[in-house]
């Protein structure tokens, strides 16, 4: 059986929203106004996702980085239902220049492993790539 997750959700109009889950942790959620859209969380997912599953191949590996950043982009279909159209992921990290191969390597096996990346790519053509600085 799988991990079983859950979050409650709690709206008032005009659109606005928080979201709790077990631990007690919230996220709020609006159009944009004031705090995160829905599609904003849904990157966020997406890159918090690659990242945890990144970084248990690099302490696998026993490889370090001195910083990483993702940068996602992803754009919406005009028709109904607007679904993800197309996602790029980029990864930038600063690390040694013996570490750089094995850097590209992890992030295309995080990519294969992460749930979510996996689960957009059913609908959305998903492209990612690591960059170095």
């Amino acid at each position: 059986m799988g991990s079983i997750k859950h979050v409650k959700m709690n709206f008032s109009m005009p659109f606005k929203g928080i979201g709790i889950n077990d631990n007690g942790k919230t996220v709020k959620v609006d159009a944009g106004i004031e705090h995160t859209e829905p599609y904003d969380l849904l990157l966020m997912s997406l890159g918090s996702c690659l990242y945890s599953t990144f970084e248990d191949i690099l302490i696998k590996k026993k490889l370090s980085y001195e910083s990483l950043e993702i940068d996602i982009t992803g754009e919406k279909r005009t028709t109904v239902p607007t679904t993800l159209k197309y996602c790029n992921v980029v990864f930038t990290a600063k690390t040694d220049e013996k570490n750089k191969k094995s850097f590209v390597k992890s992030m295309e096996l995080a990519c294969k492993y992460c749930s979510i990346y996996n689960t957009l790519s059913h609908v959305a053509e998903m492209n990612s790539r690591m960059e170095f600085n």
